[in-house]
């Protein structure tokens, strides 16, 4: 198989993670050596999840309000190229311990996707930077799911309601960074999203729907539309499909669609399976 990173796109509910894990399955089955890295996995090698990032004089502001937590913030600062790092997520779990709310917040207005979209755009690609010049040589391949595409579309669009071409043009920048690994996209699709994104919603907590509602509805696209409750996050996904559907045409990268509206797993696997072999 020449390549050295499989990506795995698509809208929520419709089958991701699913598809991400069988892919390794398939993978470590045939002996191939491979990574997997699913959405929110804090240590991404290509992205930031739960990483605020200041300027030195941002970060030596928050050194004055961090109380008790000074000397911790300052054991898991990362700086690179006059940039300050802070994992919160990671600090928070391996500390087993909160941040007081204000602090929380000081820390969370930096977090790397509150931040503005050609700031985000910036440091993300830099990351995606880092990791082809780590596994350029390395003899595996590396699954991504979801932060190829899904991440520049939801602040692109959903949080910021930036032009389609902007949008478009984060994502290009990404596949022009990642040629040289010569990656290949699987993009999973369902038949009706209306029903993908119920079937989601019932499946998961309250919390994950509440909180996606509010994103989708609450900022950018959406509140510019004025759309609210479950059936405006619907309408903003079917945006947003839009444009991801235009975005996979404009990628001259190896790629593919699976339909994933049957759920039924066993036929699904071979279908992919079928999909890998002829790579």
């Amino acid at each position: 198989m020449d390549t050295k990173l499989i990506l795995v796109e698509g809208l929520p509910g419709f089958g991701k993670s699913m598809t991400a894990k069988l892919i390794y399955d398939s993978l470590m089955e045939r002996n191939i050596d491979a990574e997997l890295y699913l959405e929110g996995d804090l240590h991404h090698p290509a992205d930031y999840d739960g990483v605020a990032c200041f300027t030195r004089e941002q970060y030596e502001d928050l050194l004055l309000h961090s109380g008790g937590l000074k000397e911790a913030i300052k054991d898991f600062i990362q700086v690179k190229d006059r940039h300050y790092f802070l994992p919160y997520e990671i600090m928070k779990l391996r500390l087993n311990r909160q941040f007081p709310d204000p602090l929380m917040s000081k820390v969370f207005e930096h977090d790397i996707y509150e931040l503005p979209f050609e700031r985000n755009k910036e440091l993300i690609a830099n990351k995606w930077e880092e990791f082809v010049q780590e596994y350029s040589f390395a003899n595996k391949i590396v699954i991504f799911e979801c932060c190829f595409i899904q991440n520049p579309v939801t602040i692109g669009m959903v949080k910021y309601n930036k032009p389609k071409e902007n949008v478009l043009a984060y994502v290009l920048k990404l596949a022009n960074i990642i040629e040289k690994l010569n990656p290949v996209l699987i993009y999973v699709e369902q038949d009706d999203l209306e029903f993908s994104f119920e079937k989601a919603v019932q499946e998961r907590p309250k919390a994950w729907s509440d909180g996606f509602v509010d994103y989708y509805t609450n900022q950018g696209f959406g509140k510019e539309q004025k759309y609210i409750g479950k059936g405006g996050a619907l309408a903003v996904l079917k945006e947003r499909q839009k444009i991801e559907a235009e975005i996979y045409d404009r990628l001259s990268m190896t790629k593919f669609k699976v339909n994933n509206s049957n759920y039924e797993l066993q036929r699904y696997q071979k279908l992919l399976n079928k999909r890998l072999s002829s790579l």
